[in-house]
């Protein structure tokens, strides 16, 4: 007997496996939210298209929505719903099997893989190399899984000067795997309060509209006092700003 009854795995599926509908998943990954509009120009689809589009992901509950005046903005949905996302890019290859065509491109590349956001934590090289001292320096420990020892704790609260929240549902600590190294990297609500505080201290700078940043010269400064880190890449002394969003600073994660 054959049963018609839906299936959420292939709804969920069917949700993906749109490219106009992946490619916004994708872009939302940075943690902010988008307007409807914005998202049509970055996919190349029509405003029609992209909003159809959009109510379908909404429903499927892959996005949140918000209206403001005559703007609708979107956001990935919480911090489950970035870490699907995340895990199937990373299973299908998709930074480390892009070829770019132009020179732009590859440097939107290099970008990208040498320090970008992953929804609300820090990814790429620079992700990837912080996640490694903290495990050099015992303040987080990967041996059975991902969690922060006693000293990691006391890290965040005094030498970062960033204490944890305690409760809530969210892991302090979980591995997220890296899309261009391969590797994990540091997310969880520990990883979400490391690059809150990098961006809000200016440690690191958004280039452009997109994910990738720049280690900021105090940064650098930082990132080797605090762990040690030094021969970190260097990206453009001014990062282009992104164009403001009036949403952007209630898209970050849960």
């Amino acid at each position: 007997m054959t049963s018609t009854a839906p299936v959420p795995l292939a709804a969920l599926a069917a949700l993906l496996a749109d490219g106009t509908r992946a490619t916004f998943c994708l872009a939302l990954l940075d943690g902010r939210a988008w307007s409807a509009g914005e998202l049509a120009r970055h996919a190349g689809v029509a405003a029609s298209t992209a909003s159809e589009h959009l109510s379908q992901l909404v429903g499927g509950g892959l996005l949140a929505e918000e209206r403001q005046g005559r703007h609708r903005y979107v956001r990935l949905a919480g911090p489950g719903v970035a870490q699907l996302i995340e895990d199937l890019a990373a299973h299908a290859g998709l930074e480390a099997a892009a070829r770019p065509a132009t020179l732009r491109a590859a440097s939107a590349a290099r970008a990208l893989a040498g320090a970008r956001t992953c929804y609300d934590h820090l990814a790429g090289r620079l992700g990837v190399a912080i996640t490694d001292a903290l495990t050099t320096r015992g303040l987080l420990r990967q041996d059975a899984g991902f969690a922060l020892s006693d000293e990691g704790l006391s890290w965040f609260a005094v030498e970062l000067g960033a204490p944890l929240p305690g409760g809530g549902r969210r892991p302090l600590a979980r591995p997220c795997l890296d899309w261009t190294e391969r590797r994990h990297h540091l997310a969880g609500t520990a990883g979400a309060v490391l690059c809150a505080t990098a961006l809000e201290r200016g440690w690191v700078g958004r280039i452009g509209s997109g994910r990738a940043l720049t280690v900021t010269r105090a940064g650098h400064e930082a990132l080797a006092g605090l762990l040690g880190l030094t021969g970190l890449e260097a990206g453009p002394a001014d990062p282009a700003p992104r164009s403001v969003r009036a949403l952007s600073g209630r898209a970050g994660g849960g």
